[in-house]
């Protein structure tokens, strides 16, 4: 299985289990926490691997740009969720926090793995 299919089977069965697990009532709030946080890690790791294995003297220069792409995002997307949409605002909120930081950290040592075996 890619690196893609395993953080996107982890975090929908993640979800599926704390939501019917611990939080019933927040299962829409859970899954637009991890939404945004998944869609951009796989969009990162496809462009990073692109990059990587076509002009590997250009990604850090991506890696800097995505980044304050992400940082816009996050921004962005986090004003819209909590402005407009009328939920429960902490299960979103440790939803985002705990998927944000574990997608990160799986695309670190994914990356960290990809660059040593070249």
């Amino acid at each position: 299985m890619t690196m893609i299919g395993c953080i996107t089977l982890f975090c929908v069965v993640s979800w599926a289990l704390v939501s019917i697990t611990f939080a019933p009532g927040a299962a829409m709030e859970i899954f637009l926490g991890m939404l945004i946080p998944l869609l951009v890690g796989i969009a990162t790791i496809l462009m990073v691997e692109r990059i990587y294995r076509k002009e590997s003297q250009k990604l850090t220069s991506f890696m800097v740009k995505a980044f304050l792409a992400k940082m816009v995002l996050y921004a962005v997307y986090m004003t819209l969720i909590v402005g407009l949409y009328s939920f429960q605002p902490i299960p979103f909120v440790i939803s985002f926090t705990v998927y944000f930081t574990g997608l990160h950290m799986a695309e670190a040592l994914y990356f960290r793995t990809m660059f040593s075996t070249r």
